[in-house]
This record gives C-alpha cells, sequence and structure tokens, in this order.
C-alpha cells in the first residue's frame, strides 16, 4: 500500500504542476471547457515543456497524417497536438484513479488495474484513429465502382465530365455524406470557383489518399480532353479491376465480422459449460 500512496501523491503532484504551467500559459480572459482546461491543455503543456513532443516526432508526425486525412485541410498541427494530450491525459486520470482506489479500498489489484489502463487508454486511442482511416479507405474503395459506373453512363449520354461529375455527387439521402462524395462536391465547387480542372482532380487525389482513387485520376485528366469514346473506353477498362478491388475489400470485411465474434461464441460455450455441468457436479458430491 505504500507504493500506491506514493504514486497517487507523485501523480497528483505532476498533474497539479501541469495544471499550473497551463494556467500559466493560458491567455487571460479565454474561455474552455473543463475538459480542456482540467485534462488537455495542462498535459499539452507538460508534453511541450518536457520535450517528449520532440523526441517522438515521427510517431506524432505519422498520427497528423491520418487526423488530417480524416478531418479535412482545416486540421492544424496544434490541434494534433491537442489530441495527444487528451489522450496521455485520459491514460494519466485512469492512473490517477486506480491509484487512489488502490489506497481507498486497500486492495492493490486496483492500483495494477490502473498502471495498466494508464498504458491501454492512450494506445487504444492512437489505435482507433488508424482504424478510422483503414474504415474511410475501404468505404471509398467500396463506392468508388459505383460513381464510376454512373459517369460512364453519363457520358455515354453525352454530358460533358464536369457536369456528370456534379451529377454523381449529388446525393440527398445519408449516402450523400459518404467521404467520397463529399471530396467529389469539394471539386466541383473550385473549378466553380475558377480553380483548373486538373489542379483541383490532384487536390482530390491528395485528400483521398487511396491508391485506386489515383488511378482513377489519372485516367481522367489523361483521357478527358479526348472525350467520347476514348474516355468511356479508358473507365470501362479501369472499371473491372475497381470492381476486383470491392470484392477484395468486401471479403475481408466479412472476415473481419467473423474473427469478431469468435470472442463472444467462446464466452458464450464456457458460461452453458459452467450451467450445465454444475449441476452434475453438485449432485455427484451429494
Amino acid at each position: 500500500m505504500i507504493l500506491a500512496w506514493a504514486a497517487g501523491l507523485l501523480l497528483t503532484a505532476v498533474w497539479c504542476f501541469a495544471l499550473y504551467l497551463s494556467e500559466r500559459d493560458r491567455m487571460k480572459g479565454s474561455r474552455s471547457e473543463p475538459k480542456e482546461r482540467l485534462l488537455a491543455a495542462p498535459f499539452k503543456a507538460l508534453l511541450h515543456r518536457s520535450g517528449l513532443l520532440d523526441r517522438f516526432q515521427p510517431l506524432a508526425a505519422g498520427l497528423h497524417g491520418r487526423l488530417l486525412l480524416l478531418n479535412g485541410s482545416t486540421w492544424s498541427a496544434e490541434a494534433s497536438r491537442g489530441f495527444i494530450a487528451e489522450a496521455v491525459g485520459f491514460g494519466f486520470l485512469a492512473m490517477w484513479s486506480g491509484a487512489w482506489l488502490g489506497v481507498l479500498s486497500g486492495e492493490p489489484l486496483l492500483f495494477s488495474l490502473g498502471l495498466l489502463l494508464g498504458i491501454v487508454v492512450p494506445a487504444a486511442k492512437w489505435k482507433d484513429v488508424a482504424g478510422q482511416v483503414t474504415r474511410r479507405k475501404q468505404d471509398i474503395v467500396l463506392l468508388l465502382p459505383e460513381v464510376l459506373g454512373k459517369l460512364m453512363l453519363l457520358l455515354g449520354a453525352g454530358e460533358t465530365l464536369q457536369r456528370a461529375l456534379v451529377r454523381c455527387a449529388e446525393r440527398s439521402d445519408e449516402e450523400g455524406q459518404h467521404p467520397l462524395l463529399l471530396e467529389l462536391r469539394r471539386v466541383n465547387e473550385s473549378v466553380r470557383n475558377g480553380e483548373s480542372f486538373a489542379a483541383a482532380m490532384e487536390v482530390f487525389s491528395r485528400r483521398c489518399g487511396v491508391q485506386e482513387v489515383s488511378v482513377f485520376t489519372t485516367t481522367l485528366l489523361l483521357n478527358y480532353r479526348r472525350g467520347g469514346d476514348r474516355l468511356v473506353l479508358s473507365l470501362k477498362e479501369l472499371s473491372y479491376s475497381l470492381w476486383e478491388k470491392r470484392k477484395a475489400v468486401v471479403r475481408a470485411r466479412g472476415e473481419e465480422a467473423s474473427s469478431k465474434l469468435v470472442f463472444p461464441l467462446v464466452g458464450i460455450f464456457f458460461v452453458l459449460m459452467v450451467l450445465v455441468a454444475s449441476p452434475a457436479i453438485l449432485m455427484m458430491r451429494g
């Protein structure tokens, strides 16, 4: 219990020092939410003062790239530092709670559990960002063949390429918030604002961050000036490979869903075994 007492006092002192640093650096009169003021801001100041963010710059840069992909070009490096500080703050809160709960209850296991959660919680938030990026890329790959098919139909009906892209991005249902359609709308908006079609499509490819979209963009830029049957033929050849990619993504998601069901099924199996075997064991002892 002495270890839990020492850890609790040390963690409390660290949090108070971090809060002091953040309050000193905070602009007078500025308002912030309690979570930002008590969790994210103190540890942002502490990480900055200790130089840990500079030491782990490659990891922070990778996280910033993923967050930038998820939140768009308005996401800043300062926002990424705030995300890291918040994740560290939640882990610190878990360790602090575990230490003092262990002291109050006299149970050392709670202190060990708090230490474990202090490591797991930031890692889980970090991994969740990577999972969201993977999910976003898969969603784009799943919808891209449908958009390509609609684009070919519109071009075959005599629409211009830019007008056809506008029609492809127009959806009023929930699917209209799909990342691929949102990025297509940004392309159309950029072109209406005077940006060249080629530059807008290159930015579109970078924002999506998917290899299949890069191939799609390259095909459009190489053939859109020709138009007509040449463009439709090029897109038709590309659609075959995109549908195969879609099948692979669907298959991977199916395997992932089935693997997630294994652990609940195993747990249910053990519970049923206990329920079935307990009466027989009690009868044998009787």
